[in-house]
């Protein structure tokens, strides 16, 4: 596996190569990571280039966040993107991906709106930024993203048709510890206390779900599941059934459950399919 540190050293590394999958990531990889790795790889096979970035991307970390002490663990991330066949890995420096005098930034309206737009103000127009530089960058054909951060899902999804960059969004489904949880790499910050109540996040989010395909109103499926979950010592920021792409909370199934929460001092995101 090749590591680029500067775009000199990218483009060489991409140089008469074939077509390029890239999984972008801001390291601490888990096995979420690797399942999109996995999926990235068959995207384009072995004739193609599987490329991971690794990026803690300081735009998308509003004043008062976690970027300081966001997880950074480079050789034990090497050593799994090596283990998983990949065969560059893109490790920019802050000032290669940001150069002095920098003017330039990405706005997209309508799904950044609201959540974690509200929760976050300026996250989706760093992750919108940093991701078009990674696709342009690396001149991918597909990238693959994780449905747990839904939300972003649907912004990079939205930045790509309207700039029409050519790079196909590849979802990959959330993979859930045993007990339910979605993996992140956020999770380790949980104290084993705080971990062993995880899980009642998805947890209270299936059972509204279930409770909705039963004939409850989603207005009262949901105001049990805050209530429970207030009761297990989380606080919500939010709790909604929004229409997928748009993200525009609907009243009624079909639509996608979204959740963020804090526990033990964790922000902890999800979300799951509801269907009538």
């Amino acid at each position: 596996m090749r590591i680029a540190r500067d775009l000199p050293d990218l483009r060489e590394a991409l140089a008469g190569r074939g077509p390029v999958a890239l999984v972008p990531t801001m390291g601490a990889l888990h096995a979420g990571h690797l399942s999109l790795l996995a999926a990235a790889r068959q995207e384009v096979g072995e004739a193609g280039i599987l490329v991971a970035s690794i990026f803690v991307n300081p735009l998308q970390f509003g004043p008062g966040e976690d970027f300081a002490r966001y997880p950074r663990q480079e050789e034990a991330d090497l050593a799994m993107l090596r283990e998983a066949g990949c065969d560059l890995a893109w490790l920019p420096s802050v000032e290669a991906m940001y150069p002095p005098g920098r003017a330039t930034t990405i706005l997209v309206e309508g799904p950044s709106e609201g959540w974690e737009g509200a929760a976050r103000p300026g996250h989706f127009r760093g992750v919108a930024t940093v991701c078009a530089k990674l696709f342009l960058q690396t001149g991918a054909q597909v990238a693959a993203f994780g449905e747990k951060d839904w939300q972003q899902l649907q912004v990079i999804r939205r930045m790509v048709r309207d700039l029409d960059l050519p790079v196909r969004i590849l979802p990959c489904s959330t993979l859930r510890e045993a007990d339910g949880l979605a993996m992140s790499s956020r999770n380790r910050y949980l104290d084993p206390e705080a971990r062993a109540r995880a899980a009642a996040l998805p947890g209270a989010m299936l059972a509204a779900i279930e409770a909705m395909a039963r004939g409850t109103s989603p207005a009262a499926a949901l105001a049990t599941a805050r209530a429970g979950l207030t009761a297990a010592g989380f606080a919500l920021d939010y709790l909604a059934l929004v229409e997928p792409e748009s993200l525009r909370e609907v009243g009624a199934p079909p639509g996608r459950l979204i959740a963020a929460a804090r526990l033990g001092g964790v922000r902890l995101l999800d979300n799951m399919p509801a269907w009538a």
